[in-house]
C-alpha cells in the first residue's frame, strides 16, 4: 500500500532494494563501500524529514554490496527536534516501498550496564520504549513485539563476529529516551534496574514501524560512552561522533561480509 505522507520520484523508484541500513551519529563512512554507487539528499523525497543534528548528514546512498542491492540512510531524525513518532519513521515507510525487506537500524548509546566497554558494539536484543511514543499512533494496529530484532540475524552477525576475529560483540537491552539532554545519575541507575544495556535516543520508532511492516530487523549500538555516573568525565556529542568514527571500521567490515548472506536466510 502507499503511503500518502511522501511521494519518491521516479530516479530513486528504479532502485530495488533488499535491505536497508540507517546509520547512526559518526558512522556515515559505509556509503563509501557501496558499488554502483547513486546518492540523494532526503530532500529528494517530498514528506521525508531532514536531521538538524551535526554527524547526520541526510543522504540516500543506493548501490550494492556483494551483490545485494542496498539502500544506506546517512542519518536519521529524532523525537527531540520536534518531529511525532510517526514522523520519525518516516524513512522506514520508504525502504519498504522501495522494497526492503531487510532494516539494519545502527545508533550511537550510552553504556548502562557497567560490564560493557566503550567502543565496542552491542548487538539490541530488546528495547525499552520509555517515551511511550509509537509511530502506530492513530491506528488500531496491535503488532506482536516478542522477536522485534531479528534472532536469526543476531546469530547470523554473531557468527560473522568470530568469523572475521572482530572484538567482542556484546547482545543487549537498549532503552530509548526522549533526549536531548543526557540522563542523569539517577536515571542510569534506573534504566539499570529496569534490565536496560544501553540508552539512546533513537531507532525504537524505527524497529516498531519496521516490524509493523513485516520487515526483519537487526538492531546495532555503536557504545560510545559511560552513562552519567559511571565514569568521572561529562558527556558531550563530539565525543560520541569521534568514538562512532573510530569504531565504524570494525562494524563496515562486519556488513560487508553479513549483508550477502542475510538475504540467504
Amino acid at each position: 500500500m502507499s503511503d500518502s505522507t511522501f511521494e519518491i520520484p521516479n530516479s530513486i523508484k528504479k532502485h530495488h532494494p533488499q535491505v536497508g541500513l540507517v546509520l547512526g551519529s559518526g558512522l556515515g563512512g559505509f556509503a563509501e563501500l557501496l558499488e554502483n554507487h547513486e546518492s540523494f539528499d532526503f530532500s529528494a523525497i517530498k514528506g521525508l524529514p531532514e536531521s538538524t543534528v551535526p554527524g547526520h548528514e541526510g543522504k540516500l546512498h543506493f548501490g550494492t554490496i556483494g551483490g545485494v542491492n542496498l539502500v544506506v540512510a546517512q542519518g536519521r531524525v529524532h523525537l527531540y527536534e520536534g518531529w511525532t513518532a510517526k514522523e520519525v519513521a518516516t524513512g522506514v515507510r520508504v525502504f519498504h516501498e522501495l522494497g526492503v525487506s531487510t532494516l539494519i537500524l545502527t545508533n550511537a548509546a550510552g553504556i548502562v550496564n557497567a560490564n560493557f566497554k566503550p567502543g565496542q558494539w552491542m548487538l539490541m536484543s530488546d528495547h525499552l520504549n520509555l517515551t511511550r511514543q509509537s509511530p502506530l499512533t492513530g491506528e488500531a494496529r496491535f503488532i506482536d513485539q516478542t522477536h522485534v530484532y531479528s534472532p536469526q540475524l543476531r546469530e547470523l552477525m554473531k557468527a560473522e563476529s568470530r568469523e572475521t576475529g572482530s572484538s567482542r560483540l556484546y547482545e543487549g537491552v537498549y532503552a530509548w529516551m526522549n533526549g536531548p539532554e543526557y540522563e542523569t545519575p539517577a536515571e542510569i541507575r534506573m534504566l539499570r534496574t529496569l534490565g536496560a544495556d544501553a540508552v539512546g535516543m533513537s531507532t525504537v520508532p524505527e524497529a516498531i514501524q519496521a516490524r509493523a511492516l513485516g520487515m526483519r530487523v537487526l538492531g546495532m549500538s555503536c557504545l560510545t560512552n559511560y552513562g552519567a555516573g559511571l565514569s568521572g568525565s561529562p558527556l558531550s556529542h563530539g565525543e560520541v561522533i569521534e568514538v562512532g568514527r573510530d569504531a565504524a571500521a570494525e562494524l563496515f567490515t562486519l556488513l560487508e561480509s553479513a549483508i550477502p548472506a542475510m538475504v540467504e536466510i
